[in-house]
């Protein structure tokens, strides 16, 4: 799994990718300048082969353990889809893009 952190948004210009990186040791973490999703600072994706993608936005710290869970269960999921979105706890309000694999 590669999940992708923008460094031009606030929590990024702050080091999010560290901790991002930190709370996820079995993730790909990369960063990167800017992913257009000025409008929802800060953002981040997740992506697997063969599996939809996500783009969530309007992220914060006090969502990291969401976004562990959501790791968590992304790799469990065959194709990367949740019969029921609330799984997704509050990062389901998040969401900004699922595009397909």
């Amino acid at each position: 799994m590669k999940v992708t952190v923008c460094t031009s948004c606030s929590l990024g210009r702050a080091g999010f990718l560290d901790t991002v990186r930190a709370a996820m040791p079995e993730a790909t973490v990369q960063g990167v300048a800017c992913m257009s999703g000025c409008r929802n600072d800060q953002t981040i994706a997740f992506r697997a082969q063969g599996k939809v993608a996500y783009l969530f936005g309007n992220i914060t710290g006090d969502d990291l353990g969401e976004l562990q869970t959501f790791a968590r269960l992304y790799g469990a999921s065959p194709d990367g889809t949740f019969p029921d979105a609330r799984v997704l706890g509050g990062l389901r309000h998040k969401a900004l893009a699922r595009i397909p694999s």
